[in-house]
């Protein structure tokens, strides 16, 4: 019997560590399919891990795509705020900007497209324009000749926010072949970031399939699948971590102290990062003069090159090494920096042989529970914040954070005072605040996070069949 096709579609870099960098294909060839990845990112595939590839080399939007898309999300967000009585929902609204001609430009013609259009058939309408800009653009004509070339039996989208995935799902869809899209990021689904539409929709925990049928109520239970993540997998394979005496000397650190992972965010999250990254070092720097002996190890937000840490490295290279994430830029856009496979191991062994992590909300909080360790959770403002800075106490009002069990599943630092404090009782005793961690992990990624690359290939079996 002839091997079932899948085209498992990368629309840009950031599906390459769940899909490409993982065990993701090792699995599908095992379950006897023939597994082909449908690549509009810039990353050579089949040079650089030898995997079987279409390259897309269109990256063409129809010029009006991005500003309906960004009417969209604005009306969608209205309308969950009047339908669930909430105004978290506005503050996932980007300001517009009108510094230039062509973005202010911009800026009105979206405003007046939210203005006609903001109710439930304004919405439809919106939707339709959309994929009616895109079946014009020659992206479309493009994709849907590689599809009839290639004749996969399904098509997997790796992400759901990407406008350059519209035309490609729309061309498969209007040929008849199946589809399903992975939603990336355990945030994505209140914050009105699904780009695409198509028949199934895979989703990390019940959690999650609850908020798609809340908010897309026309979808069916059948549609939203539950399969897990698999960005938290090589968390759990040993082969990836570097052992501790070898880790510690590639990266000159002592192996008398214990450290402590700050994950750097990036400057639309915590603008003024640098400053919580400045508190720690002065709180280390006290508790090594009251007896400890501890390290602090700095990994940045893999986006953020604006070097705005740097001052802060060089006054605290006592206290600070800094391990720079794997990533490596391939273009000039934010989602042309992509990871390079190696970061999966880098993560996972800082993870390991780091005592906690702090940092402002994020997910990291759930990479270091795998390896029970906990996190301090950063919130407060700092002395620097002015108007027009955005303040980092608006992360933690999001929705995705009503998930937290209890509000004991990390460590709080409520002021610049408290966190020496804060980091000497998580020290002595971490295991209360990892018991519940772990349970708000399994909340947000579901029951299964060691096996989701195979939950998906069976799920994807199972559509085929």
């Amino acid at each position: 019997m002839a091997k079932k096709k899948v085209f498992v579609f990368l629309p840009d870099g950031v599906g390459l560590r769940n899909f490409a960098y993982t065990n993701f294909n090792d699995f599908g060839e095992e379950l006897g399919m023939d597994v082909v990845y449908w690549n509009n990112s810039v990353f050579p595939l089949h040079e650089k891990l030898g995997l079987q590839e279409v390259k897309i080399a269109s990256d063409n939007l129809h010029p009006l795509t991005p500003i309906y898309s960004r009417a969209r999300k604005r009306i969608e967000l209205n309308l969950w705020q009047k339908e669930f009585k909430d105004s978290v929902y506005k503050t996932y609204k980007f300001p517009f900007q009108y510094h230039t001609t062509k973005k202010a430009t911009r800026s009105i013609v979206t405003k007046l497209l939210i203005a006609t259009h903001n109710s439930r058939k304004g919405l439809g309408a919106i939707k339709e324009k959309i994929a009616k800009l895109e079946r014009k653009n020659s992206k479309y004509h493009y994709c849907k000749a590689q599809l009839e070339a290639h004749q996969p039996d399904l098509v997997l989208c790796t992400t759901q926010r990407a406008t350059q995935a519209i035309s490609a799902l729309l061309a498969a869809k209007d040929l008849g072949i199946p589809t399903a899209t992975f939603i990336y990021s355990w945030d994505n689904v209140p914050k009105a970031m699904l780009v695409v539409e198509s028949d199934y929709y895979f989703v990390w925990s019940d959690l999650m399939k609850a908020e798609m049928l809340k908010y897309y109520p026309y979808l069916k239970d059948h549609q939203v699948i539950v399969t897990g993540t698999p960005q938290f997998e090589p968390h759990f394979d040993p082969n990836r971590i570097t052992p501790k005496a070898k880790f510690f000397a590639e990266y000159d650190l002592d192996e008398t102290k214990k450290y402590i992972c700050f994950s750097g965010d990036d400057t639309t999250t915590s603008p003024l990062d640098q400053y919580y990254l400045e508190d720690l070092a002065s709180a280390v720097q006290n508790l090594n003069k009251a007896g400890y002996n501890l390290g602090i190890i700095f990994r940045k937000a893999p986006v953020d090159h604006t070097g705005r840490y740097q001052e802060i490295i060089e006054k605290y290279k006592q206290e600070i090494t800094e391990i720079a994430p794997a990533w490596k830029a391939m273009g000039k856009q934010w989602n042309t920096i992509l990871p390079e496979p190696y970061d999966f191991s880098l993560l996972a062994t800082v993870c390991e042989h780091s005592e906690l992590v702090v940092n402002i909300c994020s997910s990291m909080v759930f990479d270091f529970a795998i390896h029970n360790k906990p996190c301090i959770y950063i919130n407060y403002e700092q002395p620097q914040l002015q108007s027009g800075i955005r303040d980092i106490g608006q992360n933690y009002k999001y929705v995705h954070f009503r998930s937290m069990p209890s509000e004991h599943a990390v460590a709080w630092a409520t002021s610049k005072e408290s966190l020496q404090a804060t980091l000497e009782n998580v020290l002595k005793n971490p295991k209360p605040i990892v018991a519940q961690v772990l349970k708000w992990f399994t909340v947000v990624a579901g029951k299964h996070p060691k096996t989701s690359s195979l939950e998906i290939w069976e799920t994807i079996k199972n559509i085929l069949n």
